[in-house]
């Protein structure tokens, strides 16, 4: 883990185009090859990054950026499209790194834990003809709990929670707006999946795209019995 605070504009060009003009960040260099552009707002979200697999280039400016005060160019370039960060450090403020090693991951609670290996072993309860890409598929803001993909090829990215709120439909739209630059997966549809959605988070859900589910953890488990149900 490499951590920079610096003076520097950050462009990413791509399919998408965004400018951060000149200011004090944190730049966060992952062991993955993911490279992350923070502030001192915004909570843990980025104001921009680019997911591995990704290279990371340093180089020196060119004639026309040394005499705007560039001291080096960080260019990112995604191993998979013609995406690039473009970060232009006007001056290192401070540096940091430290080998972190592997580790254990998110370990969810036990009804979490259950839904998601329970739906992914019934993944056709999303529909008719999907099929399991993978079980916490990593981004570079964290694992998507469910990746899979429906009858007609399209992905669709699964959120689980057992309380549904609107904290989870946000963390959902997040994961929506990373994996959907990635060329190989795009387009993205999101499904958040819940014991119990609150009406807010539906309303938001539907606002952003997102379809909602219910789940019936005892059905799915097996210890209830749908069809004998009188109500």
């Amino acid at each position: 883990m490499r951590l920079v605070i610096a003076r520097c504009s950050v462009d990413y060009i791509g399919r998408l185009r965004a400018h951060l003009p000149l200011a004090t960040r944190l730049l966060m260099v992952k062991a993955d090859g993911s490279v992350l552009i923070h502030s001192d707002g915004g909570s843990y979200k980025p104001l921009n990054w680019m997911s591995p697999p990704a290279t990371l280039h340093v180089t020196a400016p060119d004639e026309a950026d040394t005499e705007a005060g560039v001291a080096e160019v960080w260019n990112v370039q995604h191993a998979k499209s013609d995406d690039r960060l473009v970060t232009s450090i006007h001056e290192h403020l401070h540096e940091l790194s430290h080998d972190l090693g592997t580790g254990p991951g998110l370990v969810k609670d036990g009804v979490e834990a259950d839904l998601q290996r329970l739906l992914a072993e019934q993944i056709q309860t999303l529909g008719e003809g999907y099929t399991l890409i993978r079980r916490e598929y990593m981004t570079a803001i964290g694992p998507v709990d469910i990746l899979a993909r429906d009858a007609q090829g399209g992905t669709v990215a699964v959120e689980l929670k057992r309380r549904g709120d609107i904290g989870g439909v946000e963390q959902l739209a997040r994961y929506l707006e990373l994996l959907n630059r990635d060329p190989l997966l795009a387009p993205v549809r999101g499904v958040f999946a819940a014991q119990q959605i609150k009406p807010q988070a539906r309303v938001l859900a539907t606002d952003r795209g997102i379809e909602c589910l219910t789940l019936d953890y005892d059905a799915m488990r097996g210890v209830d019995d749908v069809e004998s149900r009188l109500f």
